[in-house]
């Protein structure tokens, strides 16, 4: 026992001196006299790219020895079918987020087909494992907080990364903490205040990461900068889901969504 406590200090004591070497090497802003290297860094907006770094490679570290097994493991073991209720069943419980956000933003239209959505899958739907509403012209889309704020003309904020919750720029991580208030699991205390949301928060990213394992895979094995490649295409998407997918983005992988719970972190694979 105080092997396995030492061995879980030492742990500590060596992520904290990592989290420390990051912090005091936060990008410096480039030298006035090269604009192109001004342009870079204000494009890249990542002023504290160590630590993003340090924490993505936590995230990677941590997606290899436990999230992509278990994610393996699930899309091997659970029938497809299973895994679609499960993906329709989680969707639907985000209804009540889509359609405060959508009447947030004034768009009615897409608020209407939201909640008709939920009405129908909730019931014919047998509580959301099943998708009748999208046969019935009533296709699923996402809105969060954070997508509000953009179209408001709030900015998105310098790059941050964090652990579990991976891509979290201060306007995505403002709607992920305000969409807990839209969120109807919030207020359900089976077990403890957090019990429900933690473990849809957990199946809803094995569940994701399932779904994008040959994707992360190609990725990353045809990136030469996997970290910066990840940042680009999570900026693409969200910039997709805000112009509700009216840019050039068509088809971006669900970078966004390789959190465990960005609409609502679900635990990025790195």
């Amino acid at each position: 026992m105080n092997l396995v406590a030492r061995s879980l200090r030492q742990s500590v004591k060596i992520a904290c001196l990592g989290l420390a070497v990051s912090l005091a090497a936060c990008a410096t802003r480039p030298d006035p006299a090269n604009p192109a290297a001004v342009q870079a860094y204000e494009e890249t907006n990542d002023p504290i790219e160590p630590v993003n770094r340090y924490f993505f490679e936590l995230n990677r570290f941590f997606d290899i020895i436990l999230i992509k097994p278990v994610a393996t493991w699930y899309d091997g073991v659970v029938p497809d079918a299973g895994r679609q209720g499960i993906r329709n069943f989680l969707d639907n419980f985000r209804s009540t987020v889509v359609i405060a956000n959508d009447s947030l933003q004034g768009n009615w239209d897409r608020a209407g087909s939201a909640a008709s959505r939920f009405g129908i899958n909730s019931t014919i739907g047998v509580l959301g494992l099943f998708d009748p509403a999208t046969g019935m012209g009533y296709p699923q889309h996402r809105e969060d907080f954070g997508q509000t704020l953009a179209t408001y003309g709030v900015p998105e904020g310098p790059y941050i990364f964090l652990p579990v919750l991976g891509p979290s720029p201060p306007r995505d991580l403002t709607g992920f903490a305000v969409d807990s208030f839209f969120d109807p699991l919030t207020y359900i205390y089976w077990g403890g205040p957090y019990t429900v949301p933690v473990t849809r928060f957990v199946i809803n990213g094995i569940d994701v990461r399932s779904r994008n394992l040959g994707t992360l895979d190609q990725i990353e094995r045809t990136s030469v900068d996997y970290y910066a490649t990840v940042r680009s295409l999570y900026r693409q998407s969200r910039a997709s889901e805000i112009a509700n997918g009216e840019t050039d983005h068509e088809n971006l992988p669900d970078i966004d969504n390789l959190n465990f719970d960005t609409n609502e972190p679900q635990a990025v694979a790195p």
